[in-house]
C-alpha cells in the first residue's frame, strides 16, 4: 500500500515520545492555606445555548465538579460533568461523565451515562469514499452507559474491566439526499440495523497508563489506553463483534515557563465481526479531526495521529493550534483509498476554573474536501 509507510511513521513517532518521557515530578509541597484551598472541591454551573440547523436553538445546563478524594495530595483531582440540553425541535440531551481516582489512586473509576432523546445526525454512509452530496439527516433515540474499574498495579499503571451498553431505538430518516425521503445511504446498510431496535452489550479488559500532571488540561506527561470490548449474545447483544482500542498521549512544555505546551495522540480503533452502523468507529467531531463533521467518515477500522501546541496569551485565554491527519476503512488494506483525511485549525481557551485548569475551549477547523466546523465544548480535545 502506498499510504502504509506514512501511517507507520503517524505510529511510531509518539510511541518514540512515550518511550522517552518520564513520570512527572511530584510538585513541591504547598504552604497549609494554599494547600486548603487546592483541595476545596469545585462545583461550578455553566449555561449551555448553541444553534445549528438540526437542532435549531438549544440551551441548557453543566454543573462541572472537581475535588480530590482524602487527604493525600499526591492524589490527583477527580471529576464530573453533568449536562442538560434541549432544543426548539424537542431533541434533548442528559449526560453524566466521571473520572474518579480514590485516595492513593489505589483505583480509578471513569465512564458515563447518556441519554440522546430524537437525537439528529448527518449521515454520509461508510467507507473513506463517501460524498458531502449524499448527506441524508436521521434522528434516534439512544441510552448509553459505559463504566471501568481499574485498579493500580504501579505508580500510574492500571488494569481492570469495562463494560458498554447501547441501546439505540426509533432510528428515523428526516431529509433523504436531495431532499428524497426514499434515499439514504442508511438503505445501503442491512434492513435489520434501521427498521429494528438495536442493543448492544459488551465487557471487556482494559489497560491504562496515564502519568498526566492534570487530567483536565495537562501540561507534562503520558497517558496510554489499549482496551477491548467483546460484544456477544452471552451479554445480550443483537450483534457479535470486538472491539480494540490504541489511545496514545504525549505532553512536554516548549519552555520553562510552562507557557507553551505541545500535545500528541495516536488513536486506533479495530472492529472485527458484524458491526451496525451506529458502532462504526467515526472520524470527525470535537475530539479527532476537528475540521470534520462527526461521522463524516466511519467504518469498523480507524487510524488518526493529530497535535496541538498550547500557548498562554493573556489574562485567562490561551490560543491553540492544531492539526491531524487520518483514516478509515474496512479492512486495514482499504486505507489506500479516497486518500488520507487531514484537518487542522486554531482556537481559543478561556480558564474557567483557573486552579483546577478546566478551560472552556472555542476551535474553528478545516478539513480536506470543503469541510469545516465549529466546536464550543468544555475541556481539551484530548
Amino acid at each position: 500500500m502506498r499510504l502504509f509507510p506514512l501511517l507507520m511513521l503517524l505510529v511510531l513517532s509518539p510511541l518514540v515520545l512515550l518511550a522517552q518521557a518520564q513520570v512527572p515530578e511530584t510538585p513541591s509541597e504547598p504552604a497549609p492555606a494554599a494547600e486548603a484551598k487546592r483541595d476545596k472541591p469545585s462545583f461550578i454551573p455553566f449555561p449551555i445555548v448553541f444553534s445549528q440547523p438540526e437542532t435549531g436553538l438549544g440551551y441548557g445546563l453543566a454543573v462541572l465538579p472537581v475535588f480530590r478524594l482524602g487527604t493525600d495530595t499526591t492524589t490527583r483531582k477527580s471529576n464530573a460533568r453533568l449536562i442538560g440540553w434541549r432544543t426548539q425541535k424537542k431533541q434533548s440531551l442528559i449526560q453524566l461523565t466521571h473520572s474518579v481516582f480514590t485516595p492513593g489512586e489505589r483505583y480509578l473509576f471513569s465512564g458515563e451515562v447518556s441519554f440522546y432523546n430524537q437525537f439528529p445526525i448527518n449521515y454520509y454512509g461508510f467507507g473513506p469514499e463517501t460524498r458531502l452530496e449524499d448527506k441524508s439527516v436521521i434522528e434516534y433515540k439512544v441510552l448509553i452507559f459505559n463504566q471501568r474499574a481499574l485498579k493500580r498495579l504501579a505508580p500510574g499503571l492500571f488494569a481492570g474491566l469495562q463494560y458498554r451498553l447501547t441501546d439505540l431505538r426509533d432510528v428515523q430518516l428526516n431529509e433523504g439526499i436531495d431532499d428524497d425521503p426514499l434515499r439514504s445511504r442508511l438503505f445501503d446498510r442491512p434492513a435489520r440495523e434501521y427498521q429494528q431496535n438495536t442493543f448492544i452489550s459488551g465487557l471487556g479488559p482494559a489497560l491504562l497508563y496515564d502519568a498526566r500532571d492534570n487530567v483536565l488540561s495537562t501540561f507534562r506527561g503520558n497517558y496510554l489506553e489499549v482496551s477491548a470490548l467483546l460484544n456477544g449474545g452471552a451479554l445480550g447483544s443483537d450483534y457479535r463483534f470486538g472491539r480494540y482500542l490504541l489511545d496514545a498521549r504525549h505532553f512536554r512544555p516548549l519552555t520553562t515557563d510552562n507557557k507553551t505546551i505541545l500535545a500528541l495522540q495516536l488513536v486506533g480503533q479495530f472492529q472485527g465481526g458484524n458491526v451496525p452502523f451506529r458502532e462504526l468507529a467515526n472520524l470527525g467531531g470535537s475530539n479527532l479531526l476537528r475540521g470534520f463533521y462527526e461521522g463524516r467518515y466511519r467504518d469498523r477500522q480507524l487510524l488518526a495521529a493529530q497535535a496541538e501546541v498550547r500557548r498562554v496569551l493573556f489574562g485567562r485565554f490561551n490560543g491553540v493550534l492544531f492539526g491531524g491527519v487520518g483514516q478509515v476503512g474496512n479492512t486495514l488494506g482499504d486505507f489506500d483509498q479516497g486518500g488520507l483525511k487531514v484537518a487542522g485549525g486554531a482556537g481559543l481557551r478561556f480558564r474557567f476554573n483557573r486552579l483546577d485548569r478546566l478551560n472552556v475551549r472555542l476551535d474553528y477547523g478545516v478539513g480536506t474536501g470543503k469541510s469545516t466546523g465549529v466546536y464550543f465544548s468544555i475541556g481539551e480535545a484530548f
